[in-house]
């Protein structure tokens, strides 16, 4: 087998666990059954029309968000941002698609940001930015 401690071993089964349920779209965010039946909503191409829908007046949110990586080949970032309310997502650290490669232009490792996100054609996709006040 191996000589790893045992407590290495159940971090690394248990972010493999976690790695496959997010990439089988099976994540959870402590919603209960609700991440299932948001789900059903956006399995239909674009997701614009998902459940929740973008904040009064048809605007989505802006989150504060600090920027921990840049990633131009990818067209990602990865933040750690705050609660994102049209996702009912809670703060956490993420990455995300973005809606324009050209957002991720100047953007740094450290950066306090605003950023919107939706989730288009099943992807959590910052869809602005701009520097926060």
């Amino acid at each position: 087998m191996t000589n790893l401690p045992k407590w290495i071993l159940l971090a690394l089964l248990a972010g493999t666990a976690s790695s496959l349920a997010f990439a089988q779209g099976t994540h959870d965010h402590g919603h209960g059954g609700h991440d299932q039946a948001h789900d059903r909503g956006h399995d239909q191409g674009h997701d614009h029309g998902h459940a929740h829908g973008p904040a009064a007046g048809g605007q989505l949110p802006p989150v504060e968000a600090e920027v921990r990586r840049v990633n131009t080949r990818a067209n990602t970032l990865s933040a750690r941002h705050g609660d994102i309310p049209n996702l009912d997502m809670p703060p956490m650290t993420m990455t995300f698609q973005v809606e324009d490669p050209a957002m991720l232009e100047g953007l740094n490792s450290g950066d306090n940001v605003l950023i919107t996100v939706d989730r288009i054609d099943g992807a959590y996709t910052v869809m602005s930015i701009e520097p926060a006040p």
